[in-house]
């Protein structure tokens, strides 16, 4: 089955002279999506972008983050786990280099609270499954780590 996403973008930057100059423009734009809040983006600030928007680097590392919490969920109630909470603190790593640059590695870090103690560890194994079932993990070219934490609450 396929399915299909539409995405506007919109620059926002021109300063009123255009891409003149390296230093010139502003790194502002929008992503628009139908009936949702447009999302305010920037560059990331080490490359001349509004620290007080979201960066594309930072939307990878929150849709990967999201889309594993979403199959840790499913899974979850797969299996009988009742979780309570759930959070998460992912760290993405960027190398740049004269081609551009590129992402080595994720690393989720999940912290869930379930409402069973015996199944703490039939929970954490589910985080493996979460990471091989995810679409956006399945679509990286880098590794997506998982350091779980889950305790009973």
């Amino acid at each position: 089955m396929e399915h299909h996403y539409a995405v506007a973008l919109e620059w926002t930057g021109n300063t009123g002279e255009g891409t003149k100059r390296y230093s010139g423009y502003q790194r502002s734009h929008n992503i628009i999506i139908a009936n949702k809040p447009v999302i305010e983006c920037s560059s990331d600030p080490a490359f001349r972008g509004d620290p007080s928007r979201h960066n594309p680097e930072e939307m990878l590392v929150a849709s990967l983050s999201s889309c594993h919490m979403l199959w840790f969920l499913h899974l979850c109630s797969e299996n009988g786990i009742i979780v309570l909470k759930y959070s998460d603190h992912a760290n993405g790593t960027m190398l740049e280099d004269k081609e551009g640059g590129r992402f080595t590695k994720v690393i989720l870090h999940p912290h869930v609270t379930i409402s069973d103690p015996s199944k703490i560890d039939l929970a954490n194994s589910l985080h493996e499954q979460a990471n091989k079932k995810c679409f956006v993990a399945n679509s990286c070219n880098f590794p997506v780590h998982h350091q779980p934490i889950c305790i009973a609450g």
